[in-house]
């Protein structure tokens, strides 16, 4: 890569968050309640970060899914998603390091769980624009959530990096011309897309794309 990106736009869960804590006893609840078997939470990592419908239908069956446990467990996590969740080291510094006009978050998280977790973490000051799974008509690997946050920030995709821990970031930000960084450390794997960056840790991200919001 040439010019370090003046944009940065962040995925959510495994990339700024370690949530698997509270989305494991989330989803164990449910299964208790369901009488399912319960997840381990090695198990809950390999499945998280293609929405929570996904989520859902991974986690018990697709075979057995309902709406009826999606708006339960979107009722659970509710109640439990700030017990355990917090930052990867490094992150707040990142995010102060940076004017929020230069920041978005693009997750597959629904919007409404979304702003309250980062209202929870005093994390939503940092971003000019918080775009959820169900905020558009698309979601992550679709380009439209990264371009439509590209809009919102007046930035042209050469000027921007899609940064996320898992594939459907990687192809996301590809298909909508930025650049893109994989987090090593996150829950997902970059399901053969080559980035421009790698972070191996949550605090190589400070040396990447170390800024000043001065």
């Amino acid at each position: 890569m040439g010019k370090k990106p003046e944009y940065l736009l962040f995925d959510l869960d495994g990339t700024l968050v370690d949530s698997v804590a509270d989305l494991t006893n989330s989803l164990n609840l449910l299964a208790d309640e369901l009488k399912f078997p319960r997840l381990t939470r090695e198990r809950v990592k390999s499945i998280i970060g293609d929405g929570v419908s996904k989520l859902i239908k991974r986690a018990y069956g697709e075979e057995s899914y309902t709406q009826e446990q999606l708006f339960r467990f979107l009722a659970i996590y509710g109640e439990h998603l700030l017990d355990n969740t917090c930052c990867y080291p490094g992150v707040k510094e990142l995010l102060t390091s940076h004017p929020a006009e230069k920041l978005a978050l693009v997750t597959n998280k629904p919007h409404q769980l979304t702003m309250k977790l980062l209202a929870g973490l005093d994390l939503l000051k940092h971003f000019k624009i918080v775009i959820g799974g169900d905020s558009f008509s698309e979601k992550k690997p679709h380009p439209l959530p990264v371009q439509k946050a590209l809009e919102a920030l007046g930035a042209e995709p050469d000027q921007a990096v899609m940064i996320g821990d898992h594939h459907t970031d990687l192809h996301s930000g590809k298909g909508a011309g930025t650049a893109i960084c994989f987090c090593n450390y996150g829950l997902g794997n970059t399901g053969g897309v080559v980035p421009d960056f790698t972070a191996q840790s949550s605090t190589d991200l400070l040396q990447l794309f170390c800024g000043s919001a001065s």
